[in-house]
């Protein structure tokens, strides 16, 4: 929602409510089933992406920024927004929970896991918040030349959402050249595999923040999943993270 902070601008209009509403929420369902992820194409339009990532030097909309290579996360650089967040970065966590919920149950019941999530965001942000999860975890990731990032879990506390998003603000081959998304799967079971999910400006992914449910003669067991980003080669590269649980 639009806040006092914020200029009105294209960023506070057309949030893609209408296009969460009209996406094929059943492959969704599949293809994390199947790949631990799924592609939601155009989320964002080329302007809202420009919005965004132009807006990485303004500071007061942070609450800290992450240089990679001090933590050996990687190379480059993110900043994690502060609470109120952007109207477009809350209407994208409130208009895509409500879809990932049923399907986030219906995981860990199958892992024998026994967290349930609530119908609504407001609804779980209060569950982390009264465990004391209350630091906003929504950022923006900027790489540039010789950058990375390392296969990584965004958990963040004891109460964590199996799904996250994350959105490409810029175009490949025209703005960067590499820097391919990838994730990588450890099965206990059978050999590991990775992969490279190509997005263009606007596409957003929905993968599993920590593991999947896998079918077997028993039931079923967890295979872990781990994502990051590959060296980019040359250009500017900005990337929108959509997490849905709060951090300590």
């Amino acid at each position: 929602m639009p806040t006092a902070a914020m200029p009105t601008s294209t960023m506070l209009h057309g949030l893609p409510e209408t296009r969460i509403a009209a996406a094929d929420w059943q492959a969704v369902e599949d293809g994390l089933g199947r790949d631990g992820h799924a592609v939601l194409p155009a989320l964002l339009t080329q302007a809202q992406c420009e919005e965004l990532a132009g807006g990485y030097g303004d500071e007061a909309r942070f609450r800290s920024r992450i240089v990679m290579e001090r933590y050996a996360f990687g190379r480059g650089e993110y900043k994690y927004f502060s609470y109120p967040l952007p109207g477009i970065v809350e209407g994208l966590r409130q208009s895509l929970y409500p879809r990932l919920a049923p399907i986030a149950n219906r995981w860990h019941a199958a892992m024998r896991i026994e967290a349930r999530f609530p119908a609504t965001h407001d609804e779980f942000q209060e569950i982390c918040h009264a465990a004391g999860q209350r630091r906003p975890t929504p950022l923006l990731l900027r790489y540039q030349a010789d950058d990375y990032c390392c296969l990584h879990q965004d958990l963040y506390g004891d109460h964590v959402f199996p799904f996250q998003a994350i959105v490409l603000l810029n175009q490949p081959g025209r703005d960067f050249e590499g820097g391919e998304l990838l994730l990588a799967e450890s099965n206990p079971r059978q050999p590991g595999r990775a992969d490279v999910v190509p997005l263009r400006q606007g596409d957003a992914v929905v993968l599993a923040v920590n593991h999947r449910p896998v079918r077997s003669a028993r039931g079923y067991y967890r295979a872990n999943l781990r994502h990051g980003v590959s060296r980019l080669r040359k250009g500017e590269r900005h990337t929108l993270g959509i997490i849905f649980h709060d951090a300590r």
